[in-house]
């Protein structure tokens, strides 16, 4: 039977464990050996990572037909509309494909939510809203795609939820075996 570990991803990591010479990798974070990542993280986003050294549970995992959820919660420049919510709801044409139907409402800030280094940008004339945002598949970039392409483009991303599995109170950089 495989282990499966869970990560807080720090922003500014990049999801390999070998070096690129330019920024932390998880090879800085997770000093076991055998354990890849089921799916990737931007280097400018944070949050749950799943690892596993089993390449069956991998690719369970990673797979689209298992349609395994992702949530996150998503800074937005902007307030964040109703009706931007229900094109994210319909399925966002984007230049290649159109998503399928998220689940998304509009949030606080999370309580629980770490400072991010650098922090987002801040500008006083142009408000900011949050969303918790929910897919079952995991283009590149997509939530990121997506929230630009109902006008909403996104300042901090934060996957908090991959299926089962959750940060909690995981800080950037933790991880546990599962």
């Amino acid at each position: 039977m495989g282990r499966i570990l869970l990560f807080n991803k720090p922003f500014g990591v990049i999801c390999q464990f070998s070096r690129d010479g330019m920024h932390p990798t998880l090879a800085d974070y997770i000093p076991l050996p055998g354990f890849y990542p089921a799916g990737r993280l931007d280097t400018d986003s944070e949050g749950l990572l799943v690892l596993t050294d089993d390449g069956k549970i991998q690719h369970r995992i990673t797979d689209p037909k298992h349609k395994l959820s992702k949530s996150y919660w998503v800074q937005v420049e902007g307030m964040a509309t109703e009706d931007a919510l229900e094109r994210l709801r319909s399925g966002v044409r984007l230049s290649e494909f159109t998503t399928l139907p998220a689940e998304v409402r509009l949030i606080e800030e999370p309580a629980n939510l770490w400072p991010r280094n650098p922090p987002v940008r801040f500008r006083k004339q142009i408000p900011t809203s949050w969303m918790e945002l929910t897919i079952r598949e995991g283009k590149n970039r997509q939530v990121r795609r997506m929230t630009a392409a109902v006008g909403f483009p996104t300042l901090r991303l934060i996957r908090f939820r991959i299926g089962e599995w959750s940060v909690n109170d995981m800080q950037p950089g933790d991880w546990h075996l599962i």
